[in-house]
């Protein structure tokens, strides 16, 4: 497994990571962006990175592809600064994995090493929240390190924050 910048060479497997999300909801956000342009995909992706033509709101972050061969086994996205509005709810890292390699572990290792890029970045605290339902991700987070600090109501849900002190 490695953590790699997203590349062209891993378009189709792109496409059927995507396929596969079907309609659930993805994370993280650059999930969302219109993909049928590979090459513009690529090129708005490494616009974020650069911190070039964020939309309102937004700040610069990287996006990594976790590949197992020529696979995309999932995606992370880590925030190289917080806004207040990010700091509230959203914080430093967000990731997915791939509905196919699920409770694999895969989660906790993406988790690992975005956390060691963001300490490569710098960042002493790490910020990463997620749904207080979404217990996977909780015990994910708390097998890196995380510990709870504080819970807020945001859209009717409970978001759990938690800090992860960079070693």
């Amino acid at each position: 497994m490695q953590l790699l910048l997203p590349g062209v060479e891993y378009e189709e497997s792109y496409r059927t990571y995507i396929y596969e999300l079907g309609d659930e909801e993805r994370y993280p956000f650059p999930l969302d962006f219109d993909h049928g342009d590979f090459s513009a995909m690529l090129t708005r992706i490494d616009s974020f990175r650069c911190g070039v033509d964020l939309p309102d709101g937004f700040v610069a972050a990287t996006t990594y592809w976790l590949i197992d061969g020529d696979e995309i086994v999932g995606v992370t996205n880590l925030r190289h600064y917080l806004n207040d509005r990010i700091r509230h709810a959203g914080g430093h890292i967000g990731l997915g994995i791939r509905p196919s390699y699920r409770g694999k572990g895969l989660g906790t290792l993406l988790m690992q090493l975005s956390v060691a890029k963001a300490a490569e970045m710098g960042i002493e605290q790490i910020h990463i929240h997620c749904h207080k339902h979404n217990q996977a991700s909780a015990r994910m987070i708390k097998a890196n390190g995380g510990t709870l600090d504080s819970e807020i109501e945001e859209d009717g849900e409970i978001i759990q924050r938690f800090i992860i002190q960079a070693h």
